[in-house]
């Protein structure tokens, strides 16, 4: 596959560009969720996810990814109806407060459709466009950046992870680029925890610059992962931050343009540092 530049910057329906040639952008997370795996519940009412998406502002983040629907393994499918209830006041509450770029995490283009039109800015599809295809023509008549994760529903210990990885991502590029959508407003998520083991997981992110070859920027979310509590014996969602960070500033290393996680404030030290670290010669003595 031949090598294609990366965009140096998202464009938003607004007019607004969001850099990537600088320092990694942060996407704090807002579930409004009763079951997401490491937060579910706790911003169950839009009153609180709106006052966390404010902190979460507060503490640094480019991004905030609003969430209805649980991803986590195992999750029950929610209706439409059930999903917008939930993510359409969060958004219009946060819009009022900040102009933040905010994210719908969903795959239903129904729900990013509302989502947009209520002041969302961007399509985070965990599903890749490939479970609701007419999603890419929201994003598309929108002008929205799209998000297009890797998925699978079973987890193959003996796949070659790359190479299915490669593969679905060039679909989910094919579909979003066929119904209108600009290459350069695509950005490719490996879906760490997603069908994969945590070796899978592993190797995606050790080798994360294989997929720069698909000419996309690069979003890694591995915040809280069951990977990293498999490697440090954390069972608990929410400890896992150390771990959250290692992984995150590897991937960086790697290429990762855009990093999702919990915990906006300690990764955005480990950026500044890491940053610091990468440019030592510019700083003062």
């Amino acid at each position: 596959m031949q090598m294609v530049s990366m965009p140096p910057a998202l464009t938003l329906p607004d007019g607004r560009r969001l850099r990537l040639d600088a320092m990694p952008l942060l996407m704090g997370v807002v579930n409004v969720t009763p079951d997401s795996f490491s937060d579910g519940g706790q911003f169950g009412n839009a009153g609180e996810a709106v006052a966390h998406g404010d902190r979460l502002v507060s503490e640094g983040a480019d991004i905030i990814d609003i969430g209805g629907e649980s991803t986590r393994p195992g999750h029950v499918v929610i209706d439409v109806a059930t999903e917008l209830a939930r993510v359409l006041p969060v958004i219009t509450g946060l819009r009022e407060r900040s102009a933040i770029p905010i994210s719908i995490d969903s795959w239903k283009a129904e729900v990013a459709d509302a989502a947009l039109a209520a002041g969302a800015s961007i399509v985070n599809d965990v599903w890749g466009c490939q479970r609701d295809p007419a999603i890419a023509g929201v994003a598309a008549r929108k002008g929205a950046p799209i998000i297009v994760m890797h998925n699978r529903d079973t987890i193959d210990p003996a796949l070659d992870i790359f190479d299915d990885v490669l593969r679905f991502l060039e679909r989910s590029i094919a579909i979003a680029t066929t119904a209108g959508v600009a290459r350069d407003q695509i950005v490719v998520d490996p879906g760490i925890g997603f069908g994969k083991t945590p070796r899978q997981n592993l190797m995606l992110i050790r080798d994360l610059d294989r997929l720069k070859q698909l000419g996309c920027p690069i979003l890694l979310g591995a915040s809280r992962k069951s990977t990293i509590g498999h490697i440090t014996g954390q069972t608990v969602a929410a400890e896992r931050l150390a771990g959250s960070i290692s992984a995150h500033l590897y991937g960086v290393s790697r290429g990762a343009a855009i990093i999702r996680a919990h915990d906006v404030r300690p990764h955005l030290d480990a950026l500044k540092v890491w940053a610091a670290i990468a440019d030592s010669a510019e700083v003062s003595p």
